[in-house]
């Protein structure tokens, strides 16, 4: 017995930092059963843990591209549209940390901020999600749609969250001080409107935990791509097939492009299935513009025929 208590005493030594910056409300175990499909590395809190690499490739890929892989994969409920923004000409790519706002209840409230104040936390329960950021994070929040009273930042959060995850926020919810979000230069934020007031009657009920945005679920972890579109929700376990697909259906198409401008090849060629002709122009083509990566056949074959675009 008493080499377990000292055990204890000793992870706790150890993931302390872990225990501030997370603040779970479902247990690791939770997390890793709920994100069960997911192989890779994962943060200590069990968050999947798409690689940095990963999501630069995942910045050049269109929504389109990449709603309609999660579609054929019978992921039909991962995207939603009608944000505001700060900046239009920015998109936000990263992974999620979630967090799960709801109206005031005293009682709730009251445990939820003593709880945190034993893990060592600090200020109001909207800075909590901060302090789980890490680079490449994307915060995403439900307000529950609230904007009078849902500002879940201004502009002083704003820039934390953008010095500690270099990364933007996509919010069910409203943010103030526009301005001052517009003066943090490369942060952007997807929200349902900007409103003068201070958050109020509400409070943070979970973080890292299934979230509901609109129409969308959202995992922790997941691939996060937000563009003037709207905002996808890649499940991590997805993320690479995804962004590879996406990647060589945007080669496919400049090349259709450039060969339908140039009059090589006529509409009904490069809409239907792709003939050896076709297939060796592409790999031709391809060596033109070694800026574009490279392919073997033997990749392009095996993209052709699991088509799932």
């Amino acid at each position: 017995m008493k080499y377990y208590k000292l055990l204890i005493v000793a992870l706790i030594i150890n993931t302390g930092v872990h225990l501030k910056a997370r603040a779970q409300t479902i247990s690791k175990d939770e997390l890793i059963f709920y994100t069960s499909e997911w192989k890779g590395e994962r943060f200590a809190d069990g968050r999947p843990k798409i690689p940095d690499s990963l999501i630069e490739r995942a910045k050049k890929i269109s929504i389109e591209d990449a709603w309609t892989v999660l579609k054929n994969e019978g992921y039909s409920n991962q995207f939603e549209g009608g944000w505001k923004t700060v900046d239009d000409t920015i998109p936000v790519v990263g992974r999620a940390v979630t967090a799960m706002y709801m109206p005031s209840r005293p009682d709730v409230e009251k445990n939820i901020k003593e709880r945190g104040a034993k893990q060592g936390r600090k200020g109001n329960t909207n800075s909590w999600p901060i302090d789980a950021l890490v680079k490449g994070d994307v915060y995403v929040a439900d307000g529950f749609g609230k904007i009078i009273g849902g500002t879940l930042i201004g502009d002083n959060l704003g820039n934390s969250i953008f010095s500690k995850s270099g990364n933007g926020v996509v919010f069910n919810g409203s943010a103030r001080d526009l301005q001052g979000l517009k003066e943090i230069h490369g942060f952007n934020a997807f929200v349902r409107d900007f409103d003068p007031s201070y958050m109020e009657q509400m409070f943070l009920m979970g973080l890292n935990t299934p979230i509901r945005m609109g129409r969308a679920i959202v995992l922790p972890g997941d691939l996060v791509i937000a563009q003037k579109e709207g905002v996808l929700f890649i499940p991590a376990h997805l993320a690479e097939k995804v962004v590879a697909i996406s990647e060589f259906v945007a080669l496919r198409d400049d090349f259709s492009h450039a060969m339908l401008k140039a009059g090589t090849f006529s509409t009904g060629e490069i809409d239907s299935e792709w003939g050896n002709n076709i297939r060796e122009a592409f790999l031709k083509w391809l060596q033109q513009h070694p800026e574009k990566g490279k392919m073997t056949r033997a990749h392009l074959d095996s993209m052709m025929q699991k088509r799932t675009w």
